[in-house]
């Protein structure tokens, strides 16, 4: 089997990772990929967004299978235009991805369905919306309807940060068309945690629950942030809390999008809160979570490609995922001024005395020129370890980042350090 990968990040490093290790696949591309991926992979310079150049590419270089990393494809129809020449693809097509590209899209169907979540409105005018926030003192979320880089939900402590949120999004354009119209939403308290399902739209299997660490800085401070960090599978949360969630949330959402004429096919990102009154969906996104993806690849014991070729041949039913019993965590590391302004072409030192017999490193942002990596983006590496207990995952992962140096390098240093000492 010949594999196309999609993508250039993190996630799309731990997808290759585990691909390689099918007995079935015979060789990986991936495109455009970054310095680690090509490690493991021929990297092909097409861009990710590039829908007829990488279609015609699959085509002449026989790919049997291919898989899409990022959202913003998935968006542009790629999934379309493959099947549409008979290509084998997993993912979502863009009808079916609208569930994480608009967020005004999600809340309505979510209402029409009766599928639990936070209480919303919708406004397509920032002053009927800055009345409302006026006339309801509350405590609010705001969402760009459409796809912001992971930057489009706005958390404001007081009325005037609000105002400014809207003010920002709808009439100065911060995100484009994607603020064109926004969701304000009530603030839910709880816990969050992500689980992710794989489905051919009918059938579906659950992978381990995991957790982000969203905010920059440990304790929960800082900016929000792409991901700095993840761990799976989530002590915290019963396995009656998981059951209740896949009866309650994920099955009735993948027969809504089936009845809406949106079979949904691929993995379904499913971002909850669970709350006093039972869990809830924060959010839907259309493809794997990053970091959450780099922690859940070394917990699956099923052949990967194999699982997501009978996603694209609709063959899911009776599929039984088989999992490790061990816990994993991943750890960015981040340049210096993440999530806002950063230098690029920092060199990366350590790299090869960064070892453990359970752990990995998953480039995100990093390119080779000569014998040096560099670092290319904000979020540079995801040091990634393993084993049966949680604690001796996050210990391993941290050995390993002690080896690693480049200029301005920070990472959080809590990762599913609460989950812990819960179970202490």
């Amino acid at each position: 089997m010949n594999v196309l990968v999609i993508g250039s990040g993190g996630r799309e490093h731990a997808l290759v990772w585990k691909l390689r290790q099918s007995a079935d696949v015979k060789k990986i591309y991936c495109a455009p990929g970054n310095a680690g991926i090509a490690q493991l992979a021929e990297c092909v310079p097409i861009a990710a967004n590039q829908i007829t150049t990488l279609a015609d590419f699959a085509s002449s270089h026989a790919i049997d299978l291919t898989v899409v990393g990022p959202e913003d494809p998935l968006q542009k129809g790629i999934v379309d235009c493959f099947r549409s020449r008979k290509l084998c693809i997993f993912g979502p097509s863009a009808a079916a991805a609208e569930i994480e590209t608009s967020k005004v899209f999600t809340k309505e169907l979510l209402k029409k369905y009766g599928i639990p979540t936070a209480g919303f409105f919708i406004f397509d005018n920032s002053q009927e919306a800055i009345k409302f926030i006026r006339t309801h003192p509350d405590r609010w979320v705001i969402k760009a309807d459409g796809l912001a880089a992971g930057k489009g939900v706005i958390l404001p402590e007081s009325e005037e940060e609000a105002v400014n949120a809207i003010t920002d999004i709808m009439d100065n354009d911060r995100f484009g068309g994607a603020g064109k119209r926004i969701v304000i939403e009530e603030r839910m308290t709880g816990e969050e945690l992500s689980v992710f399902a794989v489905t051919d739209g009918r059938d579906c299997v659950l992978l381990p629950p995991a957790q982000d660490h969203k905010r920059a800085y440990d304790g929960n401070q800082g900016k929000n942030t792409g991901g700095m960090g993840s761990y799976a599978p989530t002590p915290q949360f019963s396995e009656a809390v998981i059951n209740q969630i896949q009866t309650a949330i994920i099955e009735p959402t993948i027969r809504a999008m089936e009845r809406e004429g949106r079979i949904y096919k691929g993995v379904l990102y499913c971002g909850l809160m669970l709350t006093a009154e039972g869990p809830k969906v924060v959010e839907f996104n259309c493809r794997f979570g990053d970091p959450e993806c780099q922690a859940l690849m070394p917990l699956i014991r099923s052949d990967l490609a194999e699982l997501f070729w009978m996603v694209s041949r609709d063959h899911l039913s009776g599929y039984q995922l088989q999992l490790t019993e061990k816990a994993s965590v991943c750890v960015v590391l981040a340049s210096g001024g993440y999530p806002d302004a950063y230098e690029k072409g920092k060199i990366i030192t350590g790299l090869e005395t960064a070892s453990e017999a359970n752990g990995y490193l998953f480039h995100a942002g990093t390119e080779k020129k000569g014998n040096n990596y560099l670092t290319a983006g904000g979020r540079v590496l995801g040091v990634t370890a393993w084993d049966r207990h949680l604690k001796d995952a996050v210990r391993h992962a941290y050995t390993m980042i002690e080896s690693i140096r480049f200029e301005g390098m920070q990472y959080r240093r809590d990762i599913a350090k609460n989950a812990i000492t819960r179970a202490q």
